[in-house]
């Protein structure tokens, strides 16, 4: 029996979090505990709530809570510290975590000090860490916009993927096709939010159209056999935030989560974190979540950390 079954029947969060496991879906700006971020801010931030207004919920707290901790002068490498110091915490080996394209436009971070931020950050505070870096591009913004902010990070060859999120319904994907199509010329691994709270059609029409090497969500999919024997048959895999899912009322409780059904199905699938400063769980508990919900068991999950961590 192995490390992390063991822990999972012995409800052990602590020995979940010494075992290596991968973190896919992760906005590092958002990846460190409340307390955290309070500490670094040098005040109480009020915890999220969710109160049925979508994404718009996520996008009202940020607004009211979280921009005004990234108007504090030098706080960027602090903050970028903390999300690396969760991972080390948590046991994260492989991090694919992204950071809004156009961030350093907002405050006045040249895309230099970005790159070499995270650079330091990551050798400093988590060397051993496999980092998978993403720009982050909002669905709110023009698509011509978003290529002004890109094009001085493709000479600087650090950033290996992109993720399109926010809004699922602010514009269509058909919208960023041709900036999707010259990422992926450029080797740039490519993933958006879909089906989080959109349908399983737009899952697959997401993966189609932007030629997706994976999908962040994507649990509308859970609805149509047709879509899962689909993107089974196409190897698209689905990095599933359980705790974020729950919390914003996409599913009523973890024991029943749709991941069970897109496992069952065929469909790749991943357990990760979102945002940790928002739903207050690392990648050991959504899985020890997933187990005590009796949604899997154990060599079942160990199944699905090797397929982020083999």
């Amino acid at each position: 029996m192995n490390d992390f079954i063991s822990a999972l029947l012995a409800n052990d969060l602590e020995r979940l979090r010494a075992v290596p496991k991968a973190d896919l879906h992760n906005h590092l700006l958002l990846g460190m505990r409340l307390e955290r971020l309070s500490g670094i801010a040098g005040r109480d931030i009020v915890p999220f709530r969710y109160h049925g207004g979508g994404i718009q919920d996520i996008n009202d707290w940020i607004r009211e809570q979280y921009i005004p901790v990234l108007k504090i002068p030098g706080i960027f490498p602090k903050l970028v510290e903390a999300g690396f110091q969760q991972a080390v915490d948590d046991g994260v080996t492989k991090l694919a975590a992204s950071i809004d394209v156009g961030f350093g436009h907002l405050y006045g971070i040249k895309p230099e000090e970005v790159v070499q931020t995270l650079q330091i950050a990551h050798q400093r505070i988590a060397p051993n860490i496999d980092f998978k870096p993403s720009l982050g591009f909002s669905r709110r913004l023009p698509v011509s916009k978003l290529l002004r902010f890109f094009e001085p990070y493709l000479y600087l060859n650090y950033f290996t993927g992109i993720d399109l999120y926010d809004d699922e319904q602010i514009q269509s994907v058909q919208n960023f096709r041709e900036i999707f199509r010259f990422a992926g010329q450029q080797g740039f691994r490519l993933t958006a939010h879909a089906g989080e709270f959109g349908t399983a059609a737009e899952v697959k029409e997401a993966v189609e159209i932007l030629n997706l090497d994976a999908v962040q969500h994507g649990i509308a999919a859970a609805s149509s056999p047709e879509i899962m024997k689909w993107l089974a048959e196409r190897g698209v895999q689905l990095n599933i935030c359980p705790t974020s899912n729950v919390i914003l009322q996409r599913v009523k409780s973890y024991a029943t989560h749709p991941i069970r059904i897109l496992f069952d199905h065929g469909v790749k699938v991943t357990v990760n974190t979102d945002d940790v400063t928002l739903f207050n769980q690392g990648v050991s508990e959504e899985f020890l979540h997933l187990f005590q919900a009796g949604v899997f068991s154990a060599e079942e999950l160990e199944e699905i950390r090797e397929v982020a961590c083999p």
